[in-house]
């Protein structure tokens, strides 16, 4: 019987390749990394993936693998000093012949610069052979230099039958698990875990180890472990997102998309997703409002008025009769017509006004605040719009330099194809 002090989920991590559960796109036979474990020809690796998909077991693989020297740091925990005295044990004949180790960092992205640039030499010279793990993306969060000396590997969510396979092997397993004990488990309540725990391991086994050493024995002397102990046990959804993180630019990047693509279906699931994870709604109000404007624009000028009406709502009433206001935004910009003819006319006069010589603004066009100014011509020669018919007049606006450029192109979407049809008349009489 195992150590019952340690938790289930560490003491069920699989010993062996044979026994890791998952990640066959990395790690089934034949693989690359399957290749370099085997044949303990390890070179730097970063492994990649949401909590629970196995990072840590790999690493554990390894060091029951390898013959070199094999540490494990933490880098909530480490620092500099840690990693100097690895390097200078790895280079003492006395300690480590091989003159080589193979060291574990688990969550890499929390070392700082000081503490990454410290590794890269002896990464670099093999000294040191990199096993980095992180939940973060590596190329945002890890040195640069580092990542191209390495090879990532993304591990991806376990699947509701992987999960449900640990979860009846921790059942069976006499010596890591509960095959000792007497136990009868609903496959219902197996199915439920493995769907709720969203491909990580680590939950769906603590939530067993919950069920089990809480659940009292039954009249035949059996522990029943049904689908509302399962429930009670994993009350709420594990997603993977991290507010700070880059599940947290993917899901509100998918938002905007959905926004954008006219799904307001999509855009009302990442939304939800959002809220369910705890993202600020003022945030979210604003991405809606920049989305109203940069992709529904003049196809439906309300769409704008709709979303920054929402986000002084969202400040006013706050969660959770908040998230109404904003379904109902996002529903608003999603479903209206699009055009983005703003929005790149005010790139492209941005981009003029960076790199031309615009010119000075017409002398017509300027206010003659004083006697003086205007004897020098300041506002000459100006027509007012609304002396004319339909308050339109034939002037130039532009500077010489930029006179005939057009910046706005209407689109023919929604409002917007009446505003092409009247500013083609308008251009006209200029």
């Amino acid at each position: 019987m195992a150590d019952r002090k340690e938790p289930l989920a560490y003491r069920m991590s699989p010993r062996t390749l044979e026994e890791f559960v998952g990640q066959e796109h990395i790690i089934g036979k034949g693989k690359m990394l399957y290749r370099m474990i085997k044949a303990d020809r390890l070179t730097p690796i970063i492994l990649y993936g949401p909590p629970g998909t196995g990072k840590t077991s790999l690493a554990r693989i390894i060091a029951l693998t390898t013959k070199s020297n094999f540490e494990k740091l933490n880098a909530v925990t480490a620092g500099v000093a840690d990693i100097k005295r690895i390097v200078s044990d790895t280079q003492n004949p006395m300690l480590n012949p091989s003159g080589k180790t193979v060291l574990f960092i688990d969550e890499i992205h929390r070392f700082n610069k000081s503490q990454q640039d410290a590794l890269l030499p002896f990464v670099e010279d093999g000294t040191i052979v990199l096993i980095g793990a992180t939940t973060e993306n590596p190329y945002f969060e890890v040195n640069k230099a580092l990542i191209s000396r390495s090879s990532v590997f993304m591990l991806k969510p376990l699947t509701e039958q992987h999960i449900a396979d640990l979860l009846k092997t921790a059942l069976k397993d006499k010596e890591r698990g509960f095959g000792s004990y007497d136990i009868e488990f609903e496959e219902d309540a197996i199915r439920h875990v493995a769907n709720i725990c969203n491909g990580d391991a680590r939950i769906a086994l603590n939530a067993l180890e919950l069920a089990v050493i809480t659940s009292g024995l039954s009249k035949d002397g059996k522990l029943l472990i049904d689908m509302q102990t399962m429930e009670e046990c994993v009350q709420r959804r594990a997603i993977a997102f991290d507010k700070s993180g880059e599940s947290h630019y993917d899901n509100i990047s998918a938002f905007i998309k959905s926004m954008r693509g006219s799904n307001p279906d999509a855009a009302v699931f990442y939304l939800a997703r959002a809220i369910y994870a705890g993202e600020d709604p003022e945030f979210l109000a604003r991405r809606i409002i920049i989305c109203a404007s940069e992709d529904v624009g003049m196809a439906n000028p309300s769409a704008l008025q709709v979303a920054v009406a929402a986000a002084e709502g969202v400040r006013m009433i706050g969660m959770p009769e908040a998230r109404i206001l904003l379904a109902h935004a996002a529903v608003m910009v999603a479903t209206s017509p699009k055009s983005n003819s703003s929005y790149a006319a005010i790139n492209k006069a941005l981009e003029d006004v960076s790199n031309k010589r615009t010119g000075d603004v017409p002398m017509h066009l300027r206010n003659a605040v004083t006697s003086g100014m205007k004897d020098l011509g300041y506002g000459s020669g100006y027509k007012y719009a609304h002396d004319y018919p339909g308050n339109i007049v034939e002037q130039e606006y532009l500077p010489a330099e930029m006179q005939g450029t057009i910046y706005y192109h209407p689109g023919i979407n929604g409002y917007e194809a009446r505003i092409k049809e009247w500013l083609e008349k308008c251009r006209d009489k200029k």
